[in-house]
């Protein structure tokens, strides 16, 4: 099987177990709906299948930062209770070095709900995962964030009981745990049991090229955690160094160009009826000479044994992180592939449509004029409010981007078109608008690279009324975008474009998260405009 097994944004990954019914969560950051699940039945392929957060009172995105949003999911299935337990934070500032976030605990009976509402637990630090004792006591640990000076940052793993009657943590959090290295940047504890050891697997080196999974054990849940003596047990840089007081979370110095997978860590595992052992974590695939992970933080996963002294190792041994595992033993049980066009001929979007901050039925409409997607615009793709944009994730750089739409542009403040997006200070805008100058609507390419804008007027020239079809083709690093007035006869519209710079590894504000391709509407004049698109295809 070839790694990544969820190509794209897809970070942080939670892996569980429903029986014969496999599922993995994935960060969600500033993106609604919240926390995409995917679903599989083999351990080899995988569909979306459902969003957990839907509705407004499960979570607030509107005004956050990029980059903060619903972090670090943990999925777990009770048998005891009958549910499904989605523990998940909600990160709303970063400034200042605090980490404002508050954690909450959600259950279902079915992986699509209905989920209970949401119940408040602590506020202590992120990536907060629960755990289901055999005596059926909850256990809820977190990477409690340090803010104080002196004292070792970003924090220790921390542990506090739950309780699902009273809907509260009993007591205070507790720390538990520094740490199974010297990397530093302890976070994503996951506890679990086997042959009566508690097991503390967490990721350290920061989620940049230090990145790694490390183990510890004990008796009793609250510790004190033997670490493995042979940590990292998964990792893409294997040489341990000392970097605990090094807030880098990037530490692009580690970049090991021996692994096809870098930034690997923030890893959990699920154990198959026959006993195979699969471990999933996130990783990223740089271009190169610059390191710079245009499709943002992926999921792959990795074949694990226990050994014979009780710790885990990857199949084969070694502890880098492999292109390549072995498949399960499971019975094969394939999924359709998603659509590559769609023509919007349907009641509902597809499942595989995003937005930022906000649903898109807020400003989408499938009703008007049936066949056409109608997205009314708001605010400038750069807001945190009101920006009337879906996408989807990009998986591969190499796609052809296209949409047929109709729009008419009456002043500089309406545009429509085609979008390549990392967050709401990076996107390249190839859009139709009016020049004021010219008296006629034109094609226009706007690039936001961290909060500067720059108008690519060199390239603009104007175009009639009537349908347009618009491209952004995509090889490797570099993209021409294109266009065609007869939906056929596309031509080059400027030049080339290097879209490296919509990178975790590039941007300054709001990293973690991937690009997406998408389509946008802009109206910051009244609010009212809007376009119609026939299509929209990535292949």
């Amino acid at each position: 099987m070839q790694n990544p097994i969820l190509s794209g944004f897809h970070a942080d990954p939670c892996i569980c177990r429903r029986g014969g019914d496999y599922f993995i969560a994935v960060s969600s950051f500033e993106w609604y709906p919240g926390i995409p699940v995917y679903h599989s039945r083999d351990l080899k392929n995988w569909e979306l299948h459902t969003h957990i957060l839907t509705a407004e009172s499960q979570f607030q995105l509107i005004g956050l930062p990029s980059g903060c949003g619903v972090w670090a999911p943990c999925l777990t299935w009770c048998e005891q209770d009958g549910l499904f337990y989605l523990v998940y934070g909600v990160m709303n500032a970063m400034d200042g070095g605090y980490f404002d976030i508050d954690n909450f605990v959600i259950t279902a009976p079915d992986i699509r709900g209905p989920w209970s509402e949401p119940v408040y637990l602590h506020s202590a630090g992120f990536d907060a995962s629960l755990f289901h004792d055999e005596d059926n006591r909850k256990w809820l640990t977190s990477l409690e964030w340090e803010t104080r000076e002196g004292y070792e940052q970003p924090g220790a793993i921390c542990l506090v009981e739950y309780s699902p009657e009273r809907k509260k943590i009993v007591g205070t959090p507790r720390r538990i745990y520094c740490g199974g290295t010297d990397r530093g940047c302890i976070e994503a504890p996951h506890i679990t049991r086997h042959n009566g050891y508690y097991y503390l697997m967490c990721a350290e080196g920061g989620t940049g090229y230090n990145h790694c999974v490390s183990m510890a054990r004990s008796r009793r849940i609250e510790g004190p955690y033997t670490p493995d003596p042979a940590n990292p047990i998964l990792t893409a840089s294997p040489d341990n160094v000392n970097e605990r007081h090094v807030l880098d979370f990037l530490k692009p110095w580690h970049f090991n160009p021996a692994s096809a997978l870098q930034k690997c860590g923030h890893g959990s595992y699920v154990e198959t009826p026959d006993g195979e052992i699969y471990l999933v974590h996130l990783c990223a695939r740089p271009l190169l000479p610059e390191l710079r992970c245009v499709l943002g933080r992926e999921t792959a996963m990795q074949k694990m044994v226990w050994t014979e002294d009780g710790w885990l190792r990857l199949e084969g041994g070694g502890n880098l992180a492999k292109a390549e595992f072995p498949p399960s033993k499971l019975p094969e049980h394939k999924f359709p592939s998603p659509p590559e066009c769609d023509h919007f001929d349907g009641e509902h979007l597809p499942i595989y449509y995003y937005a930022p901050r906000r649903a898109p039925e807020l400003f989408c409409d499938l009703k008007q004029r049936p066949g056409y997607l109608r997205i009314y615009g708001q605010e400038s793709l750069c807001s945190t409010r009101k920006a009337s944009l879906i996408a989807r994730k990009l998986d591969s750089l190499n796609r052809t981007i296209s949409c047929k739409m109709e729009f008419s542009a009456t002043v500089y403040q309406h545009s429509a078109g085609l979008v390549l997006y990392y967050n709401n200070l990076n996107y390249i805008f190839f859009r139709k608008t009016f020049c004021a100058k010219r008296g006629k609507e034109i094609l226009l390419v706007t690039q936001i690279t961290n909060g500067i804008k720059h108008d690519f007027y060199d390239w603009s020239h104007t175009v009639e009324p009537g349908p347009l079809s618009l491209q952004l083709q995509l090889s490797g690093r570099m993209m021409q975008c294109r266009y065609a007035q007869n939906g056929e006869d596309f031509r080059d519209h400027g030049e080339k474009m290097d879209i490296s710079v919509l990178s975790d590894d590039y941007v300054t504000q709001g990293q973690f998260t991937g690009t997406f391709a998408g389509i946008a509407c802009v109206d910051a004049l009244c609010h009212s405009n809007a376009a119609d698109f026939d299509c929209f295809e990535i292949k």
